[in-house]
């Protein structure tokens, strides 16, 4: 069984920033320390690819919206 990786874009992103886009959520049946916690999406392909794990990108969900009708 390989290993999964899983990321998610960045969400405070800037247009035109020179940082990397992508953050570390969650790592599956690995035994893998990591220290960086945004990377380039080339840093997590060569990652998965020396360790032989999958990458799985994690959906965007809805924005969350406050419902004013709760507070009563």
């Amino acid at each position: 069984m390989t290993g999964k990786i899983f990321y998610r874009q960045r969400t405070k992103m800037k247009d035109g920033a020179h940082q990397p886009r992508y953050i570390l959520v969650a790592v599956a049946d690995l035994n893998l320390k990591v220290y960086g916690q945004h990377l380039r999406m080339c840093e997590l392909k060569h990652i998965a690819e020396s360790v032989g794990a999958e990458l799985i990108e994690l959906p965007r969900g809805p924005k969350h919206q406050h419902d004013d009708d709760d507070t009563d």
